[in-house]
């Protein structure tokens, strides 16, 4: 399944076929599912009780990038979509999607052979006006470009390149969150198949414009009191996330992460012997945060699969999947935490405390 959603394009804004194909899944399994207007998708298992319910999130949308202008030598200019250095856009294989066709190309920088350019191929700035688009066309004017109904504004998207190896590595681009998407289908997978008896609701929801920041903005609906979202934990010098376990995110650019929420999967991490880690992660926001600043009173927690280079040339471990997997599986067969959740305002008798441990 990760290997089907790799190979489906689907930058922000440009998403109906990956939707579809995890519609189509989500069928196979028996799991009824409604579409928002753009598309956004929220599954719903059914459980003993009704309301308060909860929910888990990933994000179908990619990263990509779109012409901002035709030059005269017939080269594109690029912005991007959703946030990502061009460093590693240069040498990408990408597809124009036009009004009417699509074209092949390259991303290459400004500067791109050192032949012509000697030692100033190595001096030029990181920039998106540093790179450029070659269509693998007969073109050389603006006109040309034209010709072929290639305008400013058309849809780029990135080649995911797929790599899938023995020992369980897999690189790709967009793993951010298709790894996600691929978790979670297999939770629900696991859940059909083993017939297993939910206590409560549960909406499996996948966004389609996480990477520009709307998420979880737009599907959520009032009964839900927990929001789990699924997204990518960075390997990287001075982070503590676990490449081949799950991490628990106990902050992200948006601030911290429900208390209670989070030490709880912490808990399900423990009783189920799953490899997990913690991590705070500084430049970096979910699908959370936009359901929290849509005005949604919820707790949300984040849990996140190891990947090395995020947004880059990216790569993720089959075990930490797995982990995640198993998480989500234990997830949605454990209790809400707090009775009093299933009413949006309630009185101070029964709210819940934060234990610490005792001064020693």
């Amino acid at each position: 399944m990760l290997e089907r959603l790799l190979l489906i394009p689907s930058p922000t804004g440009m998403t109906d076929e990956i939707v579809t194909t995890v519609g189509d899944a989500l069928e196979a399994l028996g799991i009824p599912y409604s579409l928002t207007r753009r598309g956004a998708i929220r599954a719903d298992i059914e459980g003993g009780h009704h309301s308060p319910d909860r929910a888990v999130v990933a994000h179908l949308d990619t990263l990509g990038a779109m012409v901002k202008d035709i030059k005269p030598n017939g080269r594109l200019e690029l912005v991007p979509i959703g946030h990502w250095s061009s460093r590693f856009a240069e040498g990408a294989r990408v597809t124009v999607y036009g009004d009417e066709q699509r074209y092949r190309g390259t991303i290459l920088p400004c500067k791109s052979s050192g032949h012509t350019w000697s030692d100033a191929v190595d001096s030029q700035p990181v920039a998106w006006t540093n790179v450029e688009l070659r269509l693998d066309e007969r073109v050389r004017t603006r006109e040309d470009v034209l010709a072929l109904g290639v305008n400013i504004g058309d849809t780029v998207s990135i080649d995911s390149n797929p790599e899938i190896l023995d020992n369980g590595f897999v690189k790709a681009r967009h793993l951010d969150d298709k790894a996600g998407v691929a978790a979670m289908l297999a939770a629900a997978k696991a859940i059909r198949e083993q017939r297993v008896s939910l206590p409560v609701d549960c909406h499996f929801l996948f966004t389609i414009s996480e990477e520009v920041g709307v998420g979880a903005s737009h599907v959520l609906h009032g009964d839900v009191a927990e929001l789990v979202s699924i997204d990518n934990g960075t390997v990287a010098e001075g982070q503590n996330t676990c490449e081949y376990g799950v991490t628990v995110a106990m902050a992200d650019s948006s601030g911290p992460f429900d208390w209670h929420l989070s030490r709880n999967l912490l808990n399900l991490c423990r009783e189920n012997g799953i490899e997990h880690s913690r991590d705070v992660f500084r430049y970096y926001r979910s699908d959370a945060a936009s359901a929290l600043e849509a005005g949604n009173d919820i707790r949300t927690a984040l849990v996140c699969f190891g990947l090395d280079a995020s947004h880059g040339w990216e790569r993720v471990h089959m075990d930490s999947l797995v982990a995640l997997s198993r998480l989500l599986y234990a997830y949605v067969q454990s209790n809400l935490m707090f009775k009093r959740d299933v009413r949006p305002l309630g009185p101070r008798a029964d709210f819940p405390g934060q234990n610490f441990p005792e001064e020693s």
